[in-house]
């Protein structure tokens, strides 16, 4: 657990000036009351680590706390290494008794020539070194008061549809090269992951019951791999659309004709994306090619697809 100290709350009336601190901060959903960045947004509220000012070099004397327009300056606990806020990621959170903070970004762009704190200090490090955040529970927040750093796990599920591999007539290839590839994409993104795999028989019944579990369960992903043909046992598709309230279909169609390109056989193969609840849901054909070649193109777009799905319009 990594707990960062409240050195100090701070408050602006207008944007592009210094904030200054307060005994207190009240926060509701649109932010810090009297802010004036508060809003319904998504950079609602300011952090920024006490290291910034001293990597600056600046006198806290002449430069208080606030004058980066932050709203909450941040020292590590006694003992710890002081977390370096930008390494933290959208989805990551922050609580404080009531208080419960989600970061949305990283950096900003700094106004230059014209603001009031680049015209103080000549630099501005809330660019670098500044994270922003949304509310998501109200509440109350002074100096002194501890924040808790919880970061983003990813719940993933992988379900292999195959009543073959169920039965032991050979093993599950494509579900085990499916969450290696998903593995490495978490680590590439540096995402704290958790991934389960789950071998069904081709029963709509069962698979049905699956996915409504971890749907329930607020999984952020769920692939299902096999059962995608026009076979007679093929009921993955069918099940699949059952359960999704949106699709995003040109994601698998684009990457269905372009394997067909080299493979015409790749567009007898059926192929779902789409939105169940809170969770991203992909449906891939069973074959180890085709887990391959389809998460290399979902690969492509998932980062912006989980940030969509978090309200982030992160680019």
């Amino acid at each position: 657990m990594i707990m960062m100290k409240i050195l100090s709350v701070n408050v602006s009336e207008a944007k592009g000036t210094v904030k200054k601190a307060r005994e207190s901060i009240t926060l509701d959903k649109s932010g810090v009351c009297g802010d004036a960045h508060a809003g319904l947004w998504h950079r609602q509220v300011s952090l920024l680590g006490e290291s910034a000012y001293r990597m600056m070099d600046l006198n806290t004397e002449e430069y208080p706390f606030g004058s980066f327009a932050e709203n909450i300056t941040l020292e590590g606990s006694p003992g710890e290494d002081t977390p370096d806020l930008k390494s933290c990621l959208p989805g990551d959170r922050f609580s404080c008794g009531d208080v419960l903070l989600e970061v949305t970004q990283i950096g900003k762009q700094c106004h230059g020539p014209g603001c009031e704190i680049y015209e103080k200090s000549g630099r501005c490090v809330m660019p670098k070194e500044g994270i922003f955040t949304r509310v998501l529970s109200a509440g109350i927040l002074k100096p002194g008061d501890t924040l808790i750093y919880i970061p983003k796990k990813y719940h993933i599920a992988v379900i292999t549809v195959s009543t073959r591999a169920f039965n032991g007539f050979y093993a599950d290839r494509s579900g085990l090269l499916l969450k290696g590839l998903i593995a490495d994409f978490c680590r590439q993104n540096n995402w704290p992951n958790e991934i389960s795999g789950v071998l069904l028989p081709d029963d709509a019944v069962k698979l049905h019951k699956k996915l409504n579990e971890f749907i329930l369960s607020g999984y952020d992903m769920v692939f299902t791999t096999g059962g995608t043909g026009i076979g007679p046992s093929d009921i993955t598709i069918g099940v699949v659309k059952q359960i999704l309230q949106k699709e995003v279909p040109g994601i698998m169609e684009y990457i269905r004709i372009s394997c067909g390109q080299e493979n015409p056989n790749a567009l007898l193969s059926a192929s779902l994306a789409g939105v169940s609840e809170n969770t991203l849901v992909f449906a891939l054909p069973g074959s180890v090619n085709a887990v391959n070649e389809y998460f290399s193109g979902i690969s492509r777009c998932l980062k912006h697809m989980v940030y969509m799905r978090m309200g982030l319009d992160i680019h």
